[in-house]
């Protein structure tokens, strides 16, 4: 039956309605009012169909501005800080190498929401500093839960940072970064990332922050979760393998699917945090990135900014596009794979880019060019890291640098054709 026969008449339900008039303009995507239009459209239905909340956003709170403003201001044996807003990951490393551990320590003490978010500054002072940054955002929480100036909702809101800040810094924990500033940044590494000779790290996409970072039900669904499963999958395949996996959820995502979620902006920024995250990693170890619905559009944009000897492979799961017409359009020398479960919603958002509007291509299309690996059994947006998923399975392999053993999406073998290890 023809879905635009106009003797069916249109939906009565809102959400219906919504879809049938997306699907009668796009009928039509040669006018670019049109194709402006299907991308709102289809924008407004995911962010009104309970497929994801919108928020109100909260007045930002900024901490670790005042304490570099602090950082700024101070100085080491008579020596001035980096700056580290501007100093890059090699001057910053050579900057701790002058010094010696008592002095790294007493910075990582006096400022530890500097130090903690340093890239270049040692990785186990990072630990530390962020241990410490950790146990005063805690203390602080807790103190404002009982805060009689409070609403109830604000002293239980309190308490469940106070409680997220107290698990984050539990010793068994590796933070690599930790920022309480608004809605909250967090990384953390699973595996020995001083030693490691391939470092994952996944990027997440929207409704990312520290209280979604981690949860106890369907944990691989959060940033944390997915790098825990990587990890232990690699571990199980292969224990003898020097690898670590970053939960890097240290850039601002987008509040629900609204128009933060179709436009490039919180992805251009997040780009840049990516890549000088990446610079600052050790220098013997090299990345892949895994890169989740919205993440996959900072990795996109981030794609061509990256050290090109040090990513290996770009993995996109879930994608509503990374802001390029084809692979050759984000200017890497990554390998480029593509992921999607035939249950995923994402598959409806339209991909096109117009006026800014939307993210472009289809990574899973066979025009983009990625090699389009198996998700089978991932089932829905957020379940390609579950155990026992063939997603997992394949992003394992190619973490691992296992190319031949990855399974593709048809018969056809073409997508580990060449993907030789590095």
């Amino acid at each position: 039956m023809n879905v635009f026969d106009e003797r069916i008449g249109a939906p009565s339900s809102p959400r219906s309605l919504g879809w049938y008039w997306l699907r009668v303009i796009a009928q039509d995507l040669t006018s670019p009012g049109r194709a402006a239009m299907a991308v709102m459209v289809v924008f407004v239905l995911l962010a009104t169909s309970g497929w994801t909340a919108m928020r109100h956003q909260k007045p930002p709170q900024d901490p670790r501005a005042a304490a570099v403003s602090a950082w700024l201001h101070g100085s080491v044996a008579g020596r001035r800080l980096p700056n580290p807003d501007t100093a890059s990951a090699a001057t910053v490393s050579r900057f701790f190498a002058s010094l010696s551990n008592a002095q790294r320590e007493q910075l990582a003490d006096r400022y530890p929401l500097v130090v903690g978010n340093l890239n270049g500054a040692p990785i186990p002072l990072r630990y530390l500093a962020n241990r410490q940054a950790l146990g005063q955002a805690e203390a602080w929480q807790e103190a404002r839960s009982k805060a009689t100036d409070l609403t109830a909702e604000g002293r239980q809101s309190a308490l469940q940072l106070a409680h997220r800040f107290g698990s984050l810094r539990s010793p068994e924990r590796q933070i690599l970064a930790f920022d309480p500033s608004g809605r909250g940044r967090v990384a953390e590494v699973f595996g020995d990332l001083t030693t490691a000779r391939r470092t994952a790290v996944v990027v997440p996409g929207v409704d990312t922050d520290i209280l979604s970072f981690e949860k106890t039900v369907k944990p691989y669904s959060t940033p944390d979760g997915m790098a825990e499963a990587l990890y232990g999958a690699e571990r199980a395949a292969d224990p003898s393998a020097k690898t670590a996996v970053i939960a890097w959820a240290d850039y601002t995502t987008p509040e629900g699917v609204g128009l933060d979620a179709s436009t490039g902006a919180m992805a251009e920024a997040g780009a840049i945090r990516l890549n000088n995250m990446v610079r600052g990693l050790p220098q013997d170890t090299s990345v892949q990135l895994f890169c989740h619905s919205y993440g996959s559009v900072t990795c996109g944009v981030a794609a061509s900014r990256l050290p090109q000897q040090k990513v290996t492979d770009i993995t996109v799961y879930g994608s509503p596009g990374m802001r390029a017409d084809n692979v050759a359009g984000l200017h890497t020398r990554a390998r480029v794979w593509a992921a999607r479960d035939a249950t995923d919603w994402i598959q409806d958002v339209p991909y096109l880019e117009v006026a800014g509007i939307g993210h472009g291509s289809d990574p899973v299309s066979s025009s983009f060019g990625a090699r389009v690996v198996s998700a089978a059994g991932a089932l829905q947006h957020t379940g390609y890291f579950a155990s026992g998923t063939e997603s997992l399975k394949n992003f394992t392999r190619i973490a691992l640098g296992e190319y031949g053993s990855v399974r593709c999406a048809t018969s056809n073998a073409t997508c580990a054709a060449g993907a030789v290890a590095a």
